[in-house]
């Protein structure tokens, strides 16, 4: 495989943002509003604070950047699942790729990567959330293994209000 998945730095966290920036435009078109994609490009100096600031204390999570020929294409991070019924599971709290690599194989090598991380850090169980309406990644974990648990949750950080669903994976 063609790709590097290093951990963050700090010198990272420009990148970072605005790869994740540039993920959620592609990505989540026609599943949260444009009013909020549109308005993404503005926060990339506060985003590129936050990941400065969670690169030099990651509390429970892991910050990875894939790299592909000396450029970011996509980042991961996970760790210690913050849910009362999920204590003892690992989370995959981002996965994302940048449109012009998907479909090559490097968000398999990406989970690949995140799992068996999970599984050294003493996980026997890995969820995610993803967007109900997000059928694209929903097929993408479901092929990996990852079944839906039936939670739901329901936010409006992104303008209006968005169903979340909870997949899981046994490592065990």
């Amino acid at each position: 495989m063609d790709i590097v998945i290093r951990k963050a730095l700090c010198d990272d966290a420009y990148d970072y943002a605005n790869c994740h920036i540039s993920c959620w435009l592609s990505a989540y078109k026609g599943i949260v509003s444009d009013e909020y994609l549109r308005s993404l490009p503005d926060e990339i100096e506060n985003r590129t604070e936050r990941y400065k600031e969670a690169f030099i204390n990651p509390g429970n999570n892991e910050y990875y950047c894939v790299d592909y020929k000396g450029k970011m294409i996509g980042f991961l991070f996970f760790g210690k699942s913050n849910y009362e019924d999920k204590t003892h599971a690992g989370e995959v709290i981002a996965i994302y790729l940048m449109q012009e690599f998907w479909g090559k194989g490097y968000g398999w090598t990406m989970m690949d990567y995140a799992v068996e991380r999970l599984k050294q850090l003493g996980y026997n169980e890995i969820l995610l959330w993803t967007f109900e309406k997000n059928d694209r990644a929903k097929r993408f974990y479901e092929k990996y293994g990852f079944t839906h648990d039936g939670e739901l949750k329901e936010l409006s950080y992104w303008g209006d209000p968005m169903t979340l669903v909870r997949y899981v994976l046994n490592i065990s």
